[in-house]
């Protein structure tokens, strides 16, 4: 049985977090009113996680979370408002140290959990490394894995990316990463993470603060520049298309065929035809689910240099190793190496 201490000044909130919670036959969720009352609690309940809102009377949520870190740790999840302000004050909370974090559907109060009730549960099982209650495993298919393409593979034409798609615990490894691609390289970067769009336009401008490349929010349709960080904007789907400019990140509604937004396989599918495979770079990091893997793999398969990384590092092992079971990965790294190895292959002439 799990133990969940939710967090929250708004008793609507609180029953809603509730009434989600427990319809899980494994999960047991216990209240506190303001970061004071969690601290208060954390030795009586000992809870498997938390979940903390942000904005609270008496303690918020930061200064609840930075003293839990060194007097308690436990996982702790965010519950944040769909704000430009709760966007910074959760990326402030992966600082100090946060598992991750769900976003409140409708602001700062609200009962319609239904949205995100399959993402709260699903990183609650996370943080804490229980499997979903009916979740199934899909084996690795059987047989060697196919040749590795080789770095210099890049077929005839200019037109050529470097995409990252990642999702739960995507934003520190992002940090860790971004900031060693340089200047000068001569390739695009598309960054696909899962997140809000109130939340993707302000980690835009925390990536452009810290990298050396440029990071501009792909908001509107847009040509695709060398030696540029594309991040997709959330609550919409990307596409690649070729305009008289050239080739161009249109963003796109979402669609019901694919489960997560952006949508790293929809995207890798309006490629087909647009780029050739060996003038592709893919990476799969941190996340729940599948999203991009089979489409990956296949792009691998036709010759995409391709990484996944390593379950070490990984705050979810779930999409780069759905691309390992798809025999898709070129190489498997923890994040620490996977900028380096980045950087290798989009240096001219040099190979992986």
């Amino acid at each position: 049985m799990l133990t969940v201490l939710v967090v929250d000044d708004s008793a609507l909130m609180r029953r809603a977090l509730r009434d989600a919670l427990e319809a899980e036959s494994d999960i047991r969720v216990e209240i506190a009113r303001d970061g004071q009352d969690a601290l208060e609690q954390v030795a009586r309940v000992r809870p498997d996680v938390m979940t903390l809102d942000i904005h609270m009377p008496v303690m918020d949520g930061l200064t609840c979370l930075s003293h839990l870190m060194v007097d308690s740790p436990c996982p702790v999840i965010m519950v944040s408002s769909l704000t430009e302000k709760g966007a910074l004050a959760t990326f402030e909370a992966m600082e100090l140290g946060a598992f991750d974090y769900v976003a409140k559907p409708g602001g700062t109060v609200s009962t319609d959990l239904d949205g995100i009730r399959r993402d709260l549960v699903a990183k609650i099982r996370a943080a804490t490394g229980t499997p979903a209650m009916s979740t199934r495993q899909h084996p690795p298919r059987r047989g060697p894995p196919p040749a590795a393409p080789a770095a210099s593979a890049a077929s005839a034409g200019h037109d050529r990316l470097l995409m990252i798609g990642v999702s739960t615990g995507g934003p520190r490894t992002l940090e860790q990463i971004l900031p060693l691609l340089p200047t000068g390289a001569g390739w695009p970067v598309l960054v696909i993470q899962h997140m809000p769009a109130s939340f993707t336009s302000v980690f835009a401008r925390r990536l452009d603060g810290l990298c050396q490349l440029p990071v501009r929010e792909v908001d509107r349709p847009t040509r695709l520049e060398d030696d540029v960080i594309h991040l997709a904007r959330g609550d919409a789907d990307i596409t690649l298309s070729r305009r008289a400019a050239g080739l161009s990140l249109v963003p796109t509604p979402l669609d019901d065929q694919h489960l997560w937004h952006p949508s790293v396989s929809r995207f890798l599918q309006s490629a087909q035809g647009l780029l050739a495979p060996g003038n592709l770079i893919g990476a799969l990091l941190t996340g729940m689910g599948d999203d991009g893997a089979r489409d990956l793999a296949d792009w691998h398969h036709k010759g995409a240099r391709t990484i996944a990384e390593a379950e070490e590092t990984a705050t979810v092992f779930g999409m780069p190793q759905e691309l390992i079971n798809h025999q898709g990965a070129t190489d498997i790294l923890p994040s620490h190496q996977i900028g380096d190895r980045l950087v290798a292959w989009t240096r001219t002439g040099e190979s992986a």
